[in-house]
């Protein structure tokens, strides 16, 4: 699956549209022309008529409809790519290398192709020099019958990457704390399979190379479909109404139906009130806990168990809970003040229970302190790193479309170019102006 277990997906994972991947559907048109002028000249036998500077060569002996180059495919972004794509990359040459003869039968001439690639999730630097690249895929071999295929490569690598670098970076603002995948409302529903693979290398990147154990949490089944995860969930606002704007009630009902495993995490927002409705949600739940708990059904207590506490208050919502000062960034949304707020009301909330039993107090203080705060509404990398500078006690973080930014700063472009022309059995270096053959060390052969 990755750099990190040295195996590749089966192209089978991808569910490949491969008639029109073959057919040129998904490529830029310039690319189709490019392959039907060569597909012409080599039926006519045709050899250069031109003159290049660049080839001192006799004419005759390039047969250009033939040409064979060495193209290269390479990111952009500053000042490092986490790679991913390049599985599902490898899959469409794969499976779409090739043309149609006479009949209209595709024949496939991949294994005339030689293939190398680095393994998803490795780091790809960039300095910002056009000519100084680190390729992550580097593919040999008569170019007709690959060219269409460069546009949906360069598209699954981009995709892939930006997502897979923007997670690495905002684990990274982190500092490890847990990041729950919550972009799939943001994108549509075909892409979710990839993102969540995308999503799962930045994590592993991250743990890999700052040898570290961040946990992966999807929210949807098809984001984990590439690497045998299951989305996870616990409420939602709509939840809440169904039960009236019962908070309490809706986590009680969510805590008898739902399997124990399953973390109980209340979304405290409903009514812009999170610190009484954690206080009120901790202290129903822990009731029904204590019951089970002290009767020795011990399983039983752990449906009761309150994982953590969900503020998402909107970005023009001031809690109850924050004294207005002025400043909207300080005031509303998931503000530090807030969870700060949060986290004091649910360490002293068993102090309030005052038909507690004294030998229940410590437990209480223990079950209390131990519930997670998990904040949501809008968070990047960005607010993230300001979270985590100002020590604000989040314990974990959904992120939802700043996952999947590709603004300034998190721009990835990939590129793909040809650096080599072989004529006559020789490979000769050729690229545009800017650009020339980059080296990786980590370019392994693929085997189809």
């Amino acid at each position: 699956m990755s750099k990190f277990d040295g195996r590749r997906l089966a192209k089978e994972t991808f569910a490949l549209d491969v008639e029109r991947l073959r057919s040129g559907y998904y490529s830029d048109a310039y690319f189709t022309n490019t392959m039907r002028i060569l597909e012409v000249l080599s039926s006519a036998g045709y050899t250069f008529q031109g003159s290049s500077e660049m080839l001192q060569l006799d004419n005759l002996q390039v047969q250009n409809g033939d040409i064979e180059v060495e193209m290269q495919f390479f990111p952009r972004r500053q000042p490092l790519t986490v790679v991913a794509g390049l599985d599902e990359a490898i899959a469409m040459l794969e499976t779409c290398t090739g043309y149609f003869d006479k009949s209209g039968n595709f024949v496939n001439t991949y294994d005339k192709l030689n293939v190398e690639a680095v393994q998803d999730g490795s780091l790809a630097p960039y300095g910002g020099d056009s000519a100084a690249v680190t390729p992550v895929l580097r593919v040999r071999g008569r170019y007709r019958d690959f060219a269409e295929l460069e546009t949906p490569i360069l598209g699954v690598l981009t995709e892939a990457s930006r997502i897979a670098t923007n997670v690495y970076n905002t684990v990274v603002a982190a500092r490890g704390k847990d990041i729950l995948f919550f972009p799939a409302r943001f994108a549509h529903y075909t892409v979710q399979p990839l993102h969540g693979y995308a999503y799962a290398l930045g994590i592993g990147a991250y743990n890999h190379y700052h040898g570290k154990q961040a946990r992966m949490f999807v929210s949807t089944h098809a984001q984990g479909s590439y690497f045998g995860a299951r989305g996870g969930g616990t409420v939602s606002h709509a939840s809440i109404a169904c039960f009236l704007g019962d908070t309490v009630e809706t986590m009680k009902q969510f805590a008898e139906v739902m399997p124990p495993e399953m973390p109980r995490i209340a979304l405290v927002d409903f009514h812009n009130d999170c610190v009484r409705e954690s206080k009120a949600v901790a202290r129903a739940l822990f009731t029904m806990y204590w019951d089970k708990y002290q009767a020795g059904d011990f399983e039983g207590a752990r449906r009761y168990k309150l994982y953590g506490v969900r503020p998402d208050t909107a970005g023009n919502m001031r809690d109850v809970s924050v004294s207005p000062l002025g400043d909207k960034e300080l005031d509303c949304g998931v503000t530090p003040r807030l969870v700060w707020n949060i986290r004091h009301g649910l360490d002293e909330a068993y102090t309030e229970w005052t038909d507690l039993p004294e030998e229940a107090t410590e437990l209480a203080r223990q079950w209390c302190r131990e519930i997670k705060i998990v904040v949501t509404g809008g968070f990047d990398a960005t607010r993230i790193a300001k979270f985590e500078s100002l020590g604000v006690p989040a314990d974990i973080y959904g992120v939802g479309s700043g996952l999947l930014d590709n603004s300034r700063g998190s721009t990835t472009d990939y590129t793909g170019d040809v650096v080599r022309v072989k004529i006559s059995g020789v490979w000769h270096d050729l690229s545009k102006v800017g650009r020339k053959p980059g080296s990786n060390p980590e370019l392994k052969p693929v085997r189809g």
